[in-house]
């Protein structure tokens, strides 16, 4: 199966959070957290369109300034997605420059503040000079963004301040039978991509829909050249999770939230033999990671952001976590883009 999105850790399990996520049917990306991006190439970092950050600490936020630069000419909008404060952080960071030169410039941010129970909006425009502009503060129903095809869940985690945990899920995922196209002669085409909008948009069966060929056009009903072709199946689901307090709450939360997900990325910063300094510094260790994975059936564990003191044995924070979740674990790595 093609998947729908192609995600990738930015750095190593020792540096700053980051995941970029391609969309690969749109030619976009997402960012999971805005830690160091600038391992990212400039052409890549173009295509994002939005950035879910955890929260604002150092290592989680410090991308903003490069992604900002990076987009000034863009005419798409920026949103930037956060805990309740993330509007006043955003404001800090866009009051730390003079922008006197920058109202001919297209670059809008639109951010998005998320409580328990509620979402607040502002938008900071270059042609107002970046000054905030509150838009309306609606209601939080666990959904932070709705696209066509995919939708942007959030969960409100704690790690003393506010920690929000992200999870990417595509509505249901549509595969062509290439044998049962060639059985129908039909050709491979842009054509594919219109009918899987159609689908996507849930139209009637009834619906017609032309399929070009070479002299002429071949007319089916919807609903027809679906059963015909098309085999639908389970979304994909990438679930990120970072810096939270090893609580019951937390953790029944995250299993929950994370239920099903074909990938979870998830903080494993402390081994369990310093579960008291997790409790201090309100982190997870690599045994509850494995656990929560398990509980949660989640295909693949991807543990990152580890505590700088196991830089020299990350093998076993791997083995722990491995341990607990009764699988292979695999390891941010980083790097690697094109």
């Amino acid at each position: 199966m093609k998947p729908t999105f192609l995600h990738r850790a930015v750095n190593g399990p020792f540096e700053d959070p980051c995941v970029y996520v391609r969309l690969l049917r749109e030619k976009k990306a997402l960012l999971l957290d805005l830690g160091n991006i600038s391992r990212l190439p400039a052409g890549l970092i173009s295509k994002v369109t939005a950035a879910f950050v955890t929260h604002a600490h150092i290592d989680h936020f410090i991308g903003f300034d490069h992604l900002l630069r990076n987009m000034l000419g863009n005419t798409l909008p920026l949103r930037v997605y956060g805990p309740s404060d993330i509007i006043e952080k955003v404001a800090g960071k866009l009051k730390g420059y003079s922008w006197n030169l920058i109202r001919q410039y297209p670059i809008r941010i639109d951010a998005f503040g998320i409580s328990e129970d509620e979402v607040r909006h502002a938008i900071f425009a270059a042609e107002n000079g970046f000054e905030p502009v509150q838009g309306p503060v609606l209601p939080f129903t666990g959904v932070a963004l709705r696209e066509s095809y995919f939708k942007v869940e959030a969960i409100v985690l704690k790690h003393d301040i506010d920690s929000i945990g992200w999870s990417i899920e595509e509505d249901f995922h549509i595969n062509i039978d290439k044998a049962a196209l060639s059985d129908e002669g039909l050709p491979v085409g842009p054509w594919l991509t219109e009918f899987k909008q159609k689908l996507r948009a849930g139209l009637p069966d009834g619906t017609a829909f032309a399929v070009p060929l070479p002299g002429g056009e071949k007319h089916f009903a919807l609903g027809e050249l679906k059963t015909r072709i098309a085999r639908i199946t389970r979304g994909q689901k990438v679930t990120y999770i970072m810096d939270s307090s090893p609580t019951d709450e937390n953790m029944g939360k995250i299993v929950e939230f994370a239920s099903g997900s074909d990938t979870l990325y998830l903080e494993a910063y402390f081994l369990d033999e310093d579960m008291e300094r997790a409790r201090q510094r309100n982190h997870l260790t690599a045994g509850i990671a494995g656990g929560i994975a398990r509980e949660a059936g989640v295909k693949n564990l991807i543990i990152m952001h580890h505590s700088p003191k196991y830089r020299l044995m990350p093998e076993a924070i791997i083995r722990q976590a491995e341990t607990a979740f009764g699988g292979p674990v695999f390891q941010a790595q980083g790097g690697g883009f094109q």
